[in-house]
C-alpha cells in the first residue's frame, strides 16, 4: 500500500508558518534596537491629527517700537526664550503616574410565577362529570390540581476591580508639527536593551507652548490626547505572554 505524498500547497503553507514562527521566536529571544526614524511608520499615534481649531486671525505687522518690546511674545530684544517651540526642537516629558482605583458592584434578580388548574373545575365552572364526561366516575380522576404551571428563576452577579499603578519616568520628545492655533504635536520614544530584554517607552500628544517650563520640560498631565505606553519584548516578555493554544481555548470555551 503506497501512501500519498502531501500536496505542494500544503507543504508550502506549513513551511511558511514554520519560518514565521521561528522569526517571531528569534525576535523575542534577542530583540534588536530600531532605526532612528520618527515618522508615521514608527509613531502611528500621530500619523493623523484632527482636533478642533480656531478660525485663523490676520497677523498684523508690528511697528518698529513694538517689535523690540519686552512684553511682546517672541520679542527679539534683551532676553531670548530657549524653550522648545519649533518643529524639530526637543523637550522633556516627566511622567509621574500614581493611580489607585477600586470598583465593586453586585446585582441580584429573582422571579417566580404559578398557574394551576383544579380538577373540580372546568373552564371556570363547577364540573358535572355526568353531563360533561358521561360514563366516567369521579373517583377515578385525580384529585387536586390537574395542571400546575409554575417556575422560579434567580441570578446573582458580583465583580470587583482593584488597580494600583505607579510609573515614574522621563523621556525626551521632539516637536513634529505645529497646529494652526499654535499648539504643538510632540512624539518620542525611548528604547533600552538589557540582557536580551528590550523595553520601549512611547509618548505622543498635543501641548501648549506656554505649559513648557523654564527647564524645557512639561508634565504628562499637561498633554492633551496623550498616548503613553510602556512595554517591551524579549525572553521575559515571551515567558509572561500566554501561549497561542491558551488564547484559542479562551475564545472557544463558553465558560
Amino acid at each position: 500500500m503506497r501512501m500519498k505524498s502531501p500536496k505542494p500547497a500544503m507543504t508550502l503553507t506549513l513551511a511558511a508558518f514554520t519560518l514565521s514562527a521561528c522569526a517571531a521566536y528569534k525576535e523575542h529571544r534577542d530583540p534588536e534596537l530600531t532605526s532612528m526614524v520618527l515618522d508615521e511608520t514608527t509613531m502611528p499615534e500621530v500619523n493623523t491629527v484632527y482636533v478642533p481649531q480656531p478660525e485663523p486671525e490676520p497677523v498684523r505687522m508690528p511697528d518698529r517700537a513694538e517689535a523690540t518690546s519686552l512684553w511682546r511674545t517672541g520679542s527679539t530684544g534683551f532676553f531670548g526664550d530657549h524653550r522648545a517651540s519649533r518643529v524639530g526642537d526637543i523637550l522633556t516629558v516627566t511622567i509621574d503616574i500614581d493611580d489607585e482605583a477600586e470598583l465593586e458592584n453586585e446585582s441580584r434578580r429573582s422571579r417566580s410565577s404559578g398557574n394551576e388548574i383544579d380538577g373540580s373545575t372546568f373552564l371556570g365552572y363547577e364540573s358535572k362529570l355526568d353531563a360533561i364526561l358521561p360514563g366516567i366516575n369521579a373517583d377515578d380522576l385525580p384529585s387536586g390540581s390537574i395542571i400546575d404551571l409554575s417556575g422560579e428563576s434567580s441570578s446573582r452577579g458580583r465583580g470587583s476591580i482593584a488597580r494600583n499603578e505607579k510609573i515614574k519616568l522621563k523621556v525626551a520628545v521632539m516637536i513634529i508639527r505645529r497646529l494652526g492655533n499654535g499648539n504643538l504635536v510632540i512624539a518620542g520614544r525611548q528604547e533600552v536593551k538589557v540582557n536580551s530584554e528590550l523595553r520601549e517607552l512611547r509618548v505622543a500628544g498635543i501641548i501648549r507652548p506656554v505649559d513648557v517650563d523654564m527647564t524645557n520640560a512639561i508634565p504628562y498631565d499637561k498633554i492633551a490626547e496623550a498616548r503613553i505606553s510602556y512595554g517591551g519584548k524579549g525572553q521575559l516578555t515571551r515567558v509572561q505572554t500566554p501561549r497561542y493554544g491558551e488564547d484559542m481555548l479562551d475564545v472557544v470555551l463558553p465558560y
